[in-house]
C-alpha cells in the first residue's frame, strides 16, 4: 500500500481535474491547500489530510481516506476521500444561486445580431 502520492497525481485520480496538467496549474495559482498551506504540485498526501479545492465545478473541502496514482471510474474515484457536510451544502447553494440566474436563449441562425449582442450584455451585467 502506498505511503505518498504527489498532490496534481491525486488530485487527477480522485477526479477532481480532467488532467494532471490542469491539476498541477490548479496548485501553481494556489487554488489547493493542504492542512490550509498552499499546495504545491509535487507536494506528498497523505492519508489524512484535509484538503481544500477550487474547482471549474466549485470548492471542495475534502478529508483523503485512500491513496491512488491510478484514474479509474468516477464511483471508484469517489470512496478516495469524503467531503465534509458544510463543503457538500455550499455547493448545493451555489448550484441553487446559479439555476436561479436568468438565462438567455439565442434561438437565431449564425451569428447574434448588434441588438441580440447588446441584449446579452445587459443580461451579464456588462453595459
Amino acid at each position: 500500500m502506498m505511503s505518498r502520492v504527489r498532490m496534481d497525481k491525486w488530485l487527477w485520480a480522485a477526479r477532481f481535474f480532467k488532467t494532471r496538467a490542469l491539476a498541477a496549474k490548479a496548485c501553481d495559482l494556489g487554488r489547493v491547500l493542504a492542512n490550509g498551506i498552499v499546495a504545491k504540485p509535487a507536494r506528498e498526501v497523505r492519508a489524512g489530510d484535509q484538503l481544500q479545492v477550487q474547482t471549474p465545478g466549485g470548492p471542495f473541502e475534502v478529508e483523503v481516506l485512500v491513496l491512488s496514482e491510478v484514474r479509474g471510474p468516477s464511483a471508484i474515484a469517489q470512496t478516495l476521500y469524503r467531503e465534509t457536510e458544510a463543503s457538500r451544502a455550499q455547493r448545493a447553494k451555489l448550484a441553487e444561486e446559479k439555476r436561479s440566474l436568468p438565462s438567455y436563449d439565442f434561438d437565431g441562425e449564425g451569428r447574434p445580431s448588434k441588438r441580440d449582442r447588446r441584449d446579452l450584455d445587459r443580461l451579464r451585467g456588462r453595459l
